[in-house]
């Protein structure tokens, strides 16, 4: 192994704290060609690899017992081309810092996901996805990826360059090899008009349709053992931008959103007979804002309080029953739920194993307080999910299995006959991937 590509041995846990692991060795390349002599040497080894983000997946996806694989020197824009209107970045990069460069140059992603701690690859090898009519996920952006494979060749996949492992790997879930860069398509920068209101769960169930028709992003918050919702409307704007006031911005997204939720999370951990009567006043407590800013400013909102989360992509005209679904099951049920549930929509898209995959999609996901036994929960909502042929996010909590996955995604044998070819020897499995994937 060459002396540049540092090698520590410390433990990996994720951001949840639910998944940790314990590589015989991590390693941080800092080339494409280091990267593939460490992939040479762990196989002459006999380990197992896999590269590893900023550990925000609730799943084991990430997890080896063999080399790990750290991208923190693979980060950086590579090159801007205003012409093809695309930006190529270096995998290891956190999403916050591609947004913050590209705000700077005047262009952004046209959709992205709520939280941007993620590395690049991280984010879009699990499919992350924020909410759209018309827009899809992060890894539907994707216009080229460059992956290193299990015997160390570097291949440039697009719609014209290995056509076929493009069609796969924009949501790879580490099984076909490392993700080494990824050109985006972007747009010149843009305003959004972001419009918060609280809504009852009668009428945001009842007028759903017409509120994801009639936004260009449209999500909304139930808040369990209450018939009160929040409703999120992005929408673009000529604006002027009118940004949230750095003071009354603190109070509802650092003081209400992280510190006193935070206190209310402890406060229901310890004592879930008050989760209720918390949920009732927090939901209560929200009101109504406006406020137009660029997009990552917009979509994107710190999230401090660690919690576990399972996510189920449905079809989008089986949404509202499923929730209702959830809903008569929680009021029946013993369970205290103190995070709200969050409804988000996606189009259709065209890829192999994306949630949305030939489908238009809502999601419904379920959160906990980090260290509260979610089991009981996520099982009897699981069990709603599946019910109406539910898919569930790569990178979050469920129980599914290969069986199951090939049912629900009718170019799972293409997936899977990709990885075949790539990694017949699985160099990039783990018990998570076994699950999931098959053998």
């Amino acid at each position: 192994m060459t002396d540049t590509a540092r090698t520590t041995t410390n433990a990996w846990r994720n951001w949840a704290g639910n998944v940790s692991a314990r590589p015989v060795r991590a390693v941080s390349p800092a080339s494409v060609a280091e990267l593939a002599e460490v992939l040479r040497q762990a196989s002459e080894d006999g380990l197992r690899v896999k590269p590893v983000g900023t550990g925000h997946s609730f799943t084991a996806t990430a997890a080896t017992d063999g080399v790990l694989i750290r991208p923190d020197l693979l980060t950086g824009i590579r090159e801007i081309d205003r012409e093809a209107m695309t930006v190529t970045v270096e995998a290891g990069t956190p999403l916050k810092r591609l947004n913050t460069a590209l705000a700077r140059e005047g262009l952004s992603l046209t959709n992205m996901g709520d939280i941007m701690e993620q590395t690049v690859a991280g984010a879009t090898s699990t499919g992350t996805h924020g909410t759209g009519r018309d827009s899809a996920s992060i890894s539907a952006q994707i216009r080229a990826l460059e992956l290193v494979t299990a015997d160390g060749t570097v291949l440039t996949c697009s719609q014209k360059e290995n056509a076929d492992i493009f069609a796969v790997a924009r949501i790879g879930l580490g099984a076909l090899g490392v993700v080494t860069a990824i050109t985006f398509a972007v747009e010149p920068i843009f305003l959004l008009t972001a419009r918060e209101e609280p809504m009852t769960f009668d009428r945001v169930t009842a007028g759903f349709d017409e509120l994801v028709a009639e936004n260009e992003h449209f999500e909304f918050y139930w808040f369990p053992h209450t018939g009160n919702c929040n409703t999120k409307r992005n929408n673009r704007s000529a604006g002027p931008a009118a940004p949230l006031g750095k003071v009354s911005g603190w109070i509802e997204d650092e003081l209400l959103s992280n510190g006193i939720f935070q206190v209310a999370c402890s406060l229901g951990r310890a004592v879930p007979a008050t989760i209720p009567s918390i949920a009732k006043l927090s939901s209560r407590a929200l009101s109504a804002r406006t406020y137009t800013d660029i997009p990552y400013k917009v979509f994107t909102s710190p999230r401090r309080v660690r919690f576990v989360e399972m996510e189920y992509a449905l079809p989008r005209e089986a949404a509202v029953e499923a929730l209702r679904e959830v809903r008569a099951m929680v009021e029946r049920s013993p369970l205290r739920v103190g995070f709200p549930v969050e409804v988000r929509t996606a189009p259709a898209d065209d890829i192999a194993l994306s949630t949305a995959s030939g489908r238009e999609s809502a999601y419904i996901a379920v959160h906990l307080y980090r260290g509260t036994p979610y089991q009981a929960y996520f099982t009897a909502v699981e069990r709603i999910m599946t019910a109406h042929a539910g898919r569930p996010h790569w990178g979050k909590v469920n129980t599914r299995d290969a069986e199951y996955l090939a049912g629900a995604y009718p170019r799972f044998g293409e997936f899977t006959a990709v990885r075949d070819r790539l990694d017949p020897d699985r160099l990039f499995g783990n018990d998570y991937l076994r699950r999931v994937l098959g053998d």
